[in-house]
C-alpha cells in the first residue's frame, strides 16, 4: 500500500478531471494507494479540509498557511493554528516555510508565519510540513531554534541539496519527493534520493501540480504517486511493493497513526 503524503484535494479541478472527488480517490485506491494527507494552504482551506476529511477514513489533514501569500493577508497567529490543530483529523501543522524563489519580497511575512507554525506544532506535539525553496540557511536556522525535536516533520516536495536533507534529518525530519524526480532535468535531485536513508523517505504528488512523467502537462492526481514510487524504487534498488511498505511505515510513524487506521 502506498500513501500520498502530500496532496491538495480541494485544489483539484474536478470539472477538468471529469470526475467527482470520490472517483479521484477511488482511482488512486484501485492502484494501491491507501492513504492521503491533504494539506491546507490558508486558514480557511484548512477548516474546509477538516470538514471534507470527516467523510473519509483514509484522508488526513495538515492545517496551515502556505508561504506564498499576499503580504496584505494577516499572518496566522499561534492561537489560530493551535485551534485548527486540535482536531483529531489534523495530523500535522503546515504547510509553512520559506520561498525566496517566488516571493522573496514577502520574507518578513514568511518568517513570522513560519515561526508561528513551528511554535503551534510544538504546543500541539504534532509534526510540521515544511515548504522550502532557495532558503536553505534560514529554514534550517528556524527549524533548529523553534521546531520540536521529538516530533520533527517533513520537508515536502524536496528539491534542495543532500547537505540540506542531511541537516534536516539530523533534526528529526523526513524528506518527501514528488513527481519532479521523474523529470529529465532532475538528475541531481535523483542523486539526493539515492542518498536519503530509506527510514526517512516519503513519497507524494503535491497534486494538482507537478504531475510526474509520463503525465507531465496534465493535472496531477493522487493516483500518480505510483509513478513517483516507481522512480524512487528504481533508484533504491527495490520493488515498488518494498518501497510502498517502507514509506507507508514511515508515514505512520511520523504522524503517529496505527497501521489499521492507515490501511
Amino acid at each position: 500500500m502506498l500513501i500520498d503524503s502530500h496532496c491538495h484535494l480541494d485544489r483539484i479541478d474536478l470539472l477538468r478531471a471529469g470526475k467527482t472527488l470520490d472517483e479521484v480517490l477511488d482511482a488512486a485506491r484501485a492502484r494501491g494507494v491507501g492513504g492521503f494527507l491533504t494539506v491546507g494552504i490558508d486558514l480557511e482551506s484548512s477548516r474546509q479540509l477538516i470538514e471534507l476529511a470527516q467523510g473519509y477514513r483514509d484522508v488526513y489533514v495538515s492545517a496551515g498557511a502556505h508561504p506564498l501569500q499576499e503580504s496584505t493577508i494577516p499572518v496566522p497567529d499561534v492561537a489560530q493554528l493551535v485551534a485548527l490543530g486540535q482536531s483529531d483529523l489534523v495530523v500535522a501543522i503546515g504547510e509553512t516555510g520559506l520561498d525566496n524563489h517566488y516571493s522573496a519580497e514577502t520574507a518578513d511575512w514568511q518568517i513570522e508565519s513560519f515561526i508561528n507554525h513551528l511554535i503551534a506544532a510544538r504546543e500541539l506535539a504534532k509534526p510540521v510540513i515544511v515548504h522550502t525553496r532557495q532558503a536553505q540557511d534560514e529554514t534550517l536556522r528556524l527549524l533548529r531554534q523553534y521546531a520540536c525535536p521529538q516530533r520533527g516533520g517533513v520537508l515536502h516536495c524536496f528539491t534542495e541539496s543532500w547537505e540540506m536533507a542531511q541537516a534536516a534529518i539530523d533534526l528529526n525530519f523526513y524528506i518527501s519527493f514528488s513527481g519532479i524526480i521523474t523529470f529529465r532535468n532532475a538528475a541531481a535531485l535523483r542523486e539526493v534520493v539515492r542518498q536519503v536513508p530509506l527510514e526517512r523517505l516519503l513519497v507524494e504528488t503535491d497534486s494538482p501540480w507537478l504531475a510526474p512523467m509520463p503525465h507531465r502537462g496534465k493535472q496531477n492526481e493522487p493516483q500518480y504517486v505510483v509513478e513517483v514510487a516507481r522512480q524512487v524504487a528504481e533508484l533504491k534498488g527495490l520493488s515498488v511493493a518494498e518501497l510502498a511498505a517502507v514509506t507507508s511505515a514511515n508515514f505512520r510513524r511520523l504522524f503517529q497513526l496505527p497501521e489499521a487506521v492507515a490501511s
